[in-house]
């Protein structure tokens, strides 16, 4: 799996609002730190959730499709039998940036992705290294 050019993930970073697709009620994973990792750093972001409810005070939606309006990218946060499934939805309604987080890419996803013509962070760069989250704060 490849990783990511550097002006891709500062493409990715450049635009708002971003989904974070695994998003946790649970603060001790790696959806839930996604999400805060954004909104520590100020970036308006929306949390996608099969179960929707509140997320660290945020209303999350069940899938892309629900979603209020277009996003500029999404982080995926998911196993990558799910994530498969999320790069399916992902093209149906158009998004074009995509950062599958460590252990959430799949071959079959990211060739998806690339065929769909997405922008594809994968294999390797965490978007909360590259947004400095310190879980500590």
């Amino acid at each position: 799996m490849s990783g990511a050019s550097p002006s891709d993930i500062k493409d990715f970073l450049a635009g708002a609002p971003h989904a974070v697709v695994g998003a946790s009620h649970d603060r001790a994973k790696f959806g839930n730190k996604v999400l805060r990792a954004y909104m520590r750093a100020g970036r308006p972001v929306v949390p996608v959730n099969p179960a929707g409810g509140m997320i660290e005070g945020l209303p999350a939606y069940p899938t892309l499709a629900a979603l209020p309006g277009p996003v500029h990218g999404v982080s995926i946060v998911t196993p990558p039998p799910v994530t498969d499934r999320i790069i399916q939805e992902a093209r149906a309604v158009g998004i074009r940036r995509v950062w599958m987080q460590p252990g959430a890419e799949s071959p079959a996803a990211i060739a998806l992705a690339r065929a769909s013509g997405m922008t594809v962070i994968a294999g390797g760069p965490c978007v909360l290294v590259e947004l400095g989250f310190d879980d500590h704060e």
